[in-house]
């Protein structure tokens, strides 16, 4: 028997929450298309986003460390794969769309430029003559844009549903003010899949930046005694403080670090949509606030995990090293393609007729990876380096 696209979209009715969006009834594409015979519009935009260039480059972007400080830390694809392996279960459990949850949790961090939050300090300042840079902006402006593939339009011509969750990503609807347009509907919540995907990016950096900061040295097992999450987890675990120095204890925590969220998450946002009784997915995009979320005391002690990131990974010397570091090299990249336009590759010289030459350097420079941007470096300022 062949599943077929109408057979897909009716499982999603038999078996989905009525509070989920099912892929029968997106608001559709920006371009008239078929759609596919044997894929949802929603499987069919994860497809779409698996193939792009900018989806491969995540691979050399930075996480928390730059590629090159080591093989084991996470890169930006890393992290997005982790992301859409949260959100997948919290949506399974309370019976969302996965497809449309995996597709926005892919797609979410598409636009980060090289060096990660460093990165995007600089290029905000760079290009703010053109409104500045934010990474949730440009996934959405590569996905609608910069990732040029098919005859009849620019972009993935991705379903409206997708869009509006890349779009809404880490947004506070109160504060987004003039940034909004209309069509994203600024007064309105995005689907619940959207709101795990959010949900699911917290979880996973906690988790998996600690991980990553015990295995640098950056983070001594010692001063976890701050965090009053870890050592209750020790203790269910059976291990001591001391013993995570080792691999396996540490990959231990993580996991049970991980499970405690995720089940959080689904306790917490199930609690919060029976409570408003939630029934369909006008009454979610309806809700005065989001409705995924973590239950009080676990928000509490994430909260303190979080700051004591900062302080102790984010913030240590050498990462605030390598983000001055790294701002510098972007600086003197941006300032050059200014300097002498003539040097940008002929697509990048092409766009400039159409969006200014700040705006095609801005996003020319936030696909670059970490990689390329130090090659590049090299390339214009160090003599015995060939162009």
């Amino acid at each position: 028997m062949l599943y077929d696209r109408e057979i897909l979209e009716a499982n999603e009715q038999k078996v989905l929450a009525a509070y989920a969006a099912f892929a029968a009834d997106s608001r559709g594409r920006s371009f008239p298309e078929e759609e596919s015979n044997f894929r949802t519009a929603f499987q069919k935009d994860r497809d779409r986003v698996i193939h792009t260039s900018a989806f491969r480059r995540l691979e050399y972007k930075t996480q928390v460390f730059v590629n090159n400080q080591g093989d084991y830390y996470r890169t930006r694809l890393t992290h997005t794969l982790e992301v859409a392996q949260v959100a997948k279960s919290i949506s399974r459990a309370l019976g969302l769309n996965e497809d449309l949850t995996e597709t926005i949790a892919l797609a979410h961090d598409l636009g980060h430029p090289p060096f990660g939050h460093a990165g995007e300090r600089a290029l905000n300042r760079l290009a703010k003559e053109v409104g500045g840079f934010d990474h949730n902006k440009q996934s959405l402006r590569v996905v609608t844009k910069l990732e040029n593939r098919y005859k009849n339009f620019l972009g993935l011509n991705l379903s409206w549903e997708t869009l509006e969750g890349i779009m809404k990503h880490e947004i506070d609807l109160d504060a987004a003010g003039e940034q909004w347009e209309d069509m994203w509907e600024p007064n309105l919540q995005p689907t619940l899949e959207a709101q795990i995907v959010d949900l699911s990016d917290a979880i996973a950096y906690n988790a998996h930046d600690l991980d990553d900061g015990l295995a640098s040295g950056h983070v001594e097992p010692e001063q976890l005694t701050e965090v009053e999450l870890i050592p209750m987890l020790l203790d269910r675990l059976e291990i001591k403080v001391h013993d995570l120095r080792q691999r396996k204890s540490r990959f231990f925590l993580i996991r049970e670090l991980l499970g405690e969220m995720i089940g959080s998450a689904i306790r917490a946002t199930n609690d919060e949509l029976e409570a408003r009784n939630v029934k369909t997915l006008d009454d979610i995009r309806a809700a005065p606030k989001k409705l995924a979320g973590l239950e009080p005391e676990m928000k509490r002690m994430t909260k303190e995990l979080k700051s004591f990131l900062y302080q102790n990974l984010y913030f240590h010397f050498r990462q605030k090293r390598m983000g001055h570091k790294a701002e510098h090299i972007l600086e003197r990249i941006f300032a050059a393609y200014h300097e002498e336009p003539k040097m940008l590759p002929f697509e990048v010289q092409d766009a400039i007729e159409d969006v200014g030459l700040t705006r095609a350097v801005t996003d020319y420079m936030s696909m670059m990876t970490d990689r390329y941007a130090a090659d590049e470096f090299r390339k214009l300022f160090e003599p015995h380096t060939l162009t």
